[in-house]
């Protein structure tokens, strides 16, 4: 799990993250990226969003935020996204093609998602 420093919690974080429009995506989520000046040395937030629409089952729903919150936690573990590289929120957005998939595919795209994020806006 997460720390609680390190998860999006307030729904104005989400707005604000929304505002900023940075955004990748691929067929399993969206992105959404934001930076603020005055938070350089907090580290990387997160949020992840399933919405409805995606699956009517909770329990559907929350296997996908699970599988996806696992997947960064172990990249952030192993040093393989180094706080998101200067983003201090991120959002992954679901999109339809996240429910068929397994945890190294999620990885994956977590991984590269989070990489195009910082090549497409530094």
């Amino acid at each position: 799990m997460l720390k609680k420093n390190q998860r999006l919690t307030s729904h104005s974080a989400f707005v604000a993250t929304y505002r900023q429009k940075r955004v990748v995506s691929d067929e399993i989520f969206v992105l959404y990226g934001g930076k603020n000046n005055e938070e350089q040395n907090y580290p990387t937030r997160v949020g992840f969003v399933v919405s409805k629409k995606i699956h009517k089952r909770a329990t559907k729903r929350n296997r996908i935020k699970r599988l996806a919150r696992e997947s960064y936690r172990n990249l952030l573990k192993n040093g393989q996204i180094p706080q998101a590289q200067g983003f201090t929120s991120l959002i992954f957005l679901a999109n339809e093609g996240a429910l068929d998939r397994n945890y190294e595919e999620i990885c994956s795209s977590v991984k590269n998602l989070v990489a195009n994020l910082a090549i497409k806006y530094f």
